[in-house]
């Protein structure tokens, strides 16, 4: 982990420290001092990330609960030749695996399908969890959020592929040749752990 990465790791720590206070102080003296906190930390990650603190401010709506990792869930679909099911962002026009933020109401595995049959067009079925990840132990870009990652192996049941304004194009792709992927999303280190996992029907990895 370079020095940027871990000092934005301590920052994210700090604000979070920061919105907890705020969550649960009782003294108006202290809330001031946590709102100072959290405000210190923001402007420490739009130095660390080259992002405007205005455009943080925006991420972050006042926290009403105890301040948790975000959670990002992801589908690996494979066919019969082994290639990767992998879709393209329209926001970047790179690569990834279907996915994205789970939204709340919803199952891990009724997001991760839902993600799947709104980016792709295909329904799917989840065969099993492959992977726990924490973001920040990849080589990911810097970003505000702290992020978990659930990685589930999936497999196509009906459908066909039917884009949407988030996606331009749904493709198989082999390991060995890749397209550029979308680095905040998924990295070929991650998907190469992945198929291997799925294919060895090794225990759930978690990182």
């Amino acid at each position: 982990m370079s020095i940027s990465e871990n000092l934005l790791n301590q920052v994210k720590q700090i604000k979070s420290l920061a919105e907890a206070g705020l969550v649960y102080n009782k003294e108006n003296y202290d809330a001031e001092r946590y709102e100072e906190l959290r405000a210190l930390a923001l402007e420490m990650m739009s130095i660390l990330s080259d992002l405007p603190v205005e455009q943080l401010t925006g991420f972050f709506l006042p926290e009403t609960d105890y301040p948790t990792a975000k959670v990002d869930v992801r589908g690996l679909i494979l066919n019969a030749e082994g290639e990767v099911l992998l879709v393209k962002e329209t926001v970047d026009g790179k690569w990834t695996l279907p996915g994205g933020w789970a939204d709340v109401g919803l199952t891990p595995t009724e997001n991760v399908l839902k993600e799947i049959e709104e980016e792709t067009g295909f329904k799917a079925e989840v065969k099993r969890l492959l992977a726990v990840l924490d973001k920040r132990n990849y080589a990911h870009p810097l970003q505000p959020h702290y992020v978990y990652k659930l990685c589930y192996l999936c497999e196509i049941t009906a459908g066909d592929f039917a884009p949407n304004f988030d996606i331009g194009e749904v493709n198989w792709f082999a390991l060995d040749a890749l397209p550029e992927l979308s680095e905040d999303r998924i990295l070929e280190e991650q998907l190469s752990k992945l198929v291997a996992i799925a294919k060895g029907n090794e225990a759930v990895f978690s990182d």
